[in-house]
């Protein structure tokens, strides 16, 4: 059961995520994904986070680690090709993985 538990709090903070994500694009963007786009979005850039080996760099002296958002974009774009997804528009792609750090620099997850 326990379990369990962690993936509704995994499928509770992806919800959440989202809805920062859309609050958080520019007006003109709104309409540029549905949901299941920015889960497949989210979905990736968790897969970027996870294979680029950026989560176990050193942080600077004020705690920080620099992560390429540029980077994550061009893997978003490669991935969702390769996976038949979009196509989205690379500048708007930029501003959810955008949104998505915010989200978690406001949660004190990311700094």
């Amino acid at each position: 059961m326990g379990m369990d538990n962690d993936f509704l709090l995994e499928d509770e903070d992806d919800e959440k995520t989202i809805e920062f994500i859309k609050n958080y694009l520019p007006q003109e963007m709104k309409d540029a994904f549905s949901d299941d786009d920015l889960y497949y979005i989210l979905d990736v850039i968790v897969d970027y986070y996870t294979t680029s080996g950026c989560l176990d760099a050193q942080p600077d002296e004020e705690g920080y680690i620099n992560i390429d958002q540029d980077a994550i974009v061009d893997y978003i774009m490669k991935e969702s090709t390769k996976d038949g997804m979009g196509p989205f528009d690379p500048e708007a792609v930029y501003f959810v993985v955008q949104g998505e750090m915010e989200y978690g620099n406001q949660l004190g997850e990311v700094k």
